[in-house]
């Protein structure tokens, strides 16, 4: 498969180019500015990818329809990431075409550290129906970026995904594939007691499967195993928070195990 890296300006210039066959590398030796966006180009319709926008925040093993787009943060848009990433004049971007033992092994299929709103071709997404004062620390990515610190709120690594009051707030993990799964973690935010916690939540499955759980206040996070199923999405809904006064319960992070299934 042929990769492409290129690194554009607001004006959609081409500032930066690097190319490769299953596996790209590409150094940028100068700072960000806002408007700038990273796009990684495929020559295939659908692939794993290993898939690295900045060295300080690491790789993911993604998997992508087309080709992928990620606009570097700046200003507010960035307070959920650590102050390391897309900072200074010196960037490593890299992409590599995944190996077969690379996807096969039971694994955290929610997990996307390059999850953006706009991003609908790199799978896992996350999607929800509404974002605490639509500010970038309440998103719905903040959910499966890999950071499980719960006991406060606000800036990285304290981002979560608040729900903003809203008694009928949902979230929804894509997987842009169908995979098979059989247990869900959930670390809620446990900020006590500027939080509230959820008694009972549900999980609506593609498959139009329900699960309904009852929850705890708790910092430690919530094991959930059913029997396997196959889906291409989940959906966390009708939350029903405790009695206690806080209005503000949240999710940390959700982490959905499985394997990949052969369509």
């Amino acid at each position: 498969m042929d990769l492409c890296f290129k690194i554009l300006d607001s004006d959609m210039n081409t500032k930066a180019v690097g190319k490769g066959v299953d596996e790209v590398s590409l150094v940028y030796s100068q700072a960000y500015v806002p408007g700038d966006r990273i796009i990684l180009e495929t020559s295939g319709e659908s692939a794993f990818v290993w898939l690295q926008m900045d060295d300080a925040l690491g790789r993911a093993l993604v998997y992508i329809t087309g080709n992928v787009e990620y606009m570097i943060p700046f200003g507010e848009r960035r307070i959920n990431l650590s102050p390391k990433v897309f900072y200074g004049n010196r960037h490593l971007l890299h992409a590599r075409l995944a190996k077969d033992y690379d996807v096969a092994g039971y694994r955290n299929l929610a997990l996307n550290v390059y999850d953006q709103h706009q991003m609908m071709d790199c799978y896992p997404h996350a999607v929800a129906n509404v974002e605490t004062r639509g500010e970038t620390v309440f998103a719905a990515q903040n959910a499966i970026d890999g950071v499980v610190v719960n006991n406060c709120h606000g800036e990285w690594p304290y981002q979560s995904w608040g729900i903003d009051r809203k008694e009928d707030a949902k979230i929804k993990i894509e997987f842009g594939r169908l995979v098979e799964i059989d247990r869900i973690v959930l670390y809620t935010r446990a900020d006590f007691p500027h939080d509230n916690w959820w008694r009972s939540v549900n999980f609506t499955f593609s498959d139009e499967s329900v699960l309904e759980i009852a929850m705890e206040k708790s910092a430690l996070p919530h094991e959930i195993e059913f029997p396997a199923k196959r889906v291409s999405w989940l959906e966390m809904n009708h939350m029903v928070k405790s009695e206690e006064p806080s209005p503000f319960p949240a999710l940390t992070q959700i982490e959905v195990y499985g394997r990949e299934t052969k369509q």
